[in-house]
């Protein structure tokens, strides 16, 4: 009789937690695998995107789309996470000249950089990406850090959160 009485406490334990487990496992999966919410730290995407902003990572993006140049992209740069602008595509060669984006040598539309952008030219490895904040004067990107491979490249975002004020898809 003991052992009904027990398993019946089991089964009813069992059926009114059973669906927080369930959520909270769905939660942490979702969060690792597809969405993730994220802040920006610093100043390097002004006017684009403002410190503090809560944005969220799009996780699973590039799993079924290319990386393209100007997408707003998350990179894990050692233990942090920045959040800066795609220029170079793999195997391209990236140059700026008197404030100007040569992508292959060919004039490249840049409209994103906030102020002067220091003359500069690099090659990008194959399976690597060139990143810049937009506000160039003021940015920690590929011109510090190099190249980052797609396997640093977590995701895209593009949507801000919070603060509610700036709410909305950023370009």
């Amino acid at each position: 009789m003991s052992d009904t009485k027990e398993e019946s406490k089991f089964r009813r334990i069992f059926k009114e937690y059973f669906p927080y487990v369930i959520t909270i496992i769905l939660v942490i999966l979702i969060k690792k695998n597809v969405v993730s919410p994220i802040q920006v730290n610093g100043e390097s995407m002004m006017d684009t995107l403002h410190d503090g902003d809560i944005m969220i990572l799009n996780i699973i993006k590039y799993r079924f789309s290319e990386i393209k140049r100007f997408d707003i992209v998350v990179v894990r740069q050692k233990r942090e996470y920045i959040i800066k602008r795609v220029i170079g595509l793999p195997g391209e060669t990236v140059e700026y000249k008197d404030n100007q984006l040569y992508v292959n040598h060919k004039k490249v539309k840049d409209s994103y950089g906030t102020n002067p952008t220091e003359d500069f030219s690099v090659v990008v490895p194959e399976d690597s990406y060139f990143v810049l904040g937009d506000n160039r004067n003021n940015s920690l990107d590929s011109r510090y850090f190099g190249c980052f491979s797609k396997k640093q490249i977590l995701g895209s975002t593009r949507l801000t959160l919070f603060p509610f004020s700036r709410m909305g898809m950023q370009e």
